[in-house]
């Protein structure tokens, strides 16, 4: 057995994953209920939520329901739910679920208002892997912001995000290897409450480079992110692949934390040590709460050029590929 084979199998038997703890996110209850009050009222600088009738388009029962069993809705598949829009509306108007203006990378509307990556819906408990290789910047679960959530630095700028996960398997400072398992997925988040158990379990997929989220999907003319081209595939095993951190400049990560208008912010992120964890921290924070940053200075010593880096973040033996919702 390769060692990227015997990782998965250590993930798989993992114990199980439990289901409102875990995949829910709802521990500890007095937290989840305060970051629930964040995403429906709002917050200093924070605006709240915004949904409508529209925002049933999220409900996909005939998918969800074998994704909560734990089997797959579409075999050896990861369902594409949502991809990166590419015409999201303004920040300042708050994170948005209606679909009022939406364009994805193939010309249709399989996203909606403010979403900025890629949802891949799997059964509960399914392992997430790392990408490509990188270092781990920051774990972190907020029921208003995606759940629990596992950065990735891949180094050249380039940043993967996964979030709704029901366990982390890492923490920050691991450096992993290509396909190395990180977590378990589920779907934890407020997200996942309010649509139980018709809204599909996924894995929120961001990709930043750096420091602002982009498509991963071939588009406009500019390359893919993915490896295979134009859509993703697992990597068929580990291979010996050097990882070279991101350089961040440390006047660069100076100048975006005095930029932030939340004092509580500011402070947290100032005392974050080392540099490279300082500055991971301002690039979540930059991203999951833009409007606390009225600019955003570039926190890497030079900027980076598109390349195809990445994985589908799932195992071969168990994932041949993905499939997009609307083409079921």
């Amino acid at each position: 057995m390769t060692a990227a084979c015997a990782d998965v199998a250590a993930a798989r038997a993992q114990p199980p994953v439990r289901l409102f703890r875990e995949a829910l996110g709802l521990h500890p209850l007095r937290e989840r209920w305060t970051q629930t009050q964040i995403a429906l009222r709002g917050q200093e600088d924070v605006p709240p939520s915004r949904f409508d009738l529209t925002s049933l388009s999220q409900l996909r029962p005939r998918v969800a329901w074998p994704l909560w069993r734990r089997r797959f809705a579409v075999p050896r598949r990861a369902i594409v739910t949502n991809l990166f829009n590419h015409r999201q509306t303004p920040v300042e108007e708050g994170w948005s679920v209606r679909r009022t203006q939406v364009l994805d990378f193939r010309g249709r509307d399989l996203s909606y208002d403010s979403h900025n990556g890629t949802d891949f819906a799997i059964p509960v408990g399914t392992p997430v892997l790392a990408a490509a290789p990188g270092e781990v910047g920051r774990v972190v679960s907020e029921f208003n912001r995606g759940g629990l959530k596992v950065f990735v630095d891949h180094g050249d700028g380039l940043m993967t995000t996964s979030a709704h996960l029901a366990r982390a398997l890492v923490r920050e400072g691991d450096v992993v290897e290509r396909g190395q398992p990180i977590a378990l997925s589920g779907y934890s988040g407020l997200d996942a409450l309010v649509t139980f158990p018709f809204g599909a379990p996924h894995v929120h997929f961001n990709t930043w480079l750096d420091g602002e989220p982009v498509d991963p999907f071939p588009h406009d003319g500019k390359p893919s992110l993915w490896r295979a081209g134009g859509l993703p595939e697992p990597s068929r095993g580990r291979a010996e692949e050097p990882f070279t951190p991101s350089r961040y400049s440390e006047a660069g990560v100076a100048e975006a934390i005095p930029a932030c208008r939340t004092c509580s912010s500011r402070e947290e992120l100032s005392s974050a040590q080392p540099l490279a964890r300082r500055a991971a921290r301002t690039l979540v924070e930059m991203n999951y709460y833009p409007t606390r940053f009225p600019e955003r200075p570039l926190v890497y010593t030079e900027r980076h050029e598109r390349a195809p880096r990445l994985d589908l973040p799932f195992a071969a033996d168990a994932f041949d590929g993905v499939v997009f919702v609307d083409d079921l």
